[in-house]
């Protein structure tokens, strides 16, 4: 097990713990510092969703910070079940609070999705084609005014109707805030 420190917020400093598995890469310290100066400290209210969980920092990072509702989703079963532990130990019970847990493929999730989101993480394995595969379902699962944090390999300039507004590179990962195109 590997440990990720949650950077602001209610829960900052607390650690956040993770299997070490193929494709798992915490978004590190200073990108998430990065991320949350973008988004402004305070998410109070908002409606997040963490769509390839994996350690859920990024989910447990918006929900320190005030976030309503964050639904964290995970197909693996062990990095599922470190987020359960993850959740209860930081809301100091099960997670049913601003935690949402949902073990599923994120596609499938997509296709049952009811709720709408104010932010979506979207940092999905490598070289496997998700973005692409996401990017349809985005216009009915966000908000108007819906914000997406994407990590990848690559630059992006654009997912849908969602354009980069900020971005960086943290060695060989990009990460990117995109908004929605209104022109």
């Amino acid at each position: 097990m590997s440990r990720v420190r949650i950077v602001g917020g209610e829960w900052k400093r607390r650690l956040v713990t993770f299997l070490d598995a193929p494709g798992l890469r915490p978004t590190p310290d200073a990108v998430r510092e990065t991320l949350f100066n973008w988004l402004g400290q305070d998410l109070t209210g908002l409606a997040c969703l963490d769509l390839f969980a994996g350690s859920g920092v990024l989910g447990f990072e918006a929900a320190s910070r005030g976030a309503a509702r964050v639904t964290l989703v995970e197909r693996n079963a062990r990095a599922f079940a470190a987020l359960g532990n993850n959740a209860i130990v930081l809301e100091g019970k099960p997670a049913d609070g601003r935690l949402e847990l949902i073990r599923a493929d994120a596609l499938k999730f997509l296709s049952r999705a009811s709720r709408r989101y104010d932010l979506l993480f979207l940092d999905p394995p490598y070289r496997q084609g998700w973005i692409e595969r996401v990017e349809p379902w985005l216009p009915g699962l966000l908000t108007p005014g819906a914000r997406i944090y994407a990590e990848a390999e690559f630059p992006i300039a654009h997912i849908g109707a969602w354009a980069t507004v900020r971005s960086g590179q943290a060695g060989q990962v990009y990460y990117h805030l995109l908004e929605a195109n209104t022109a």
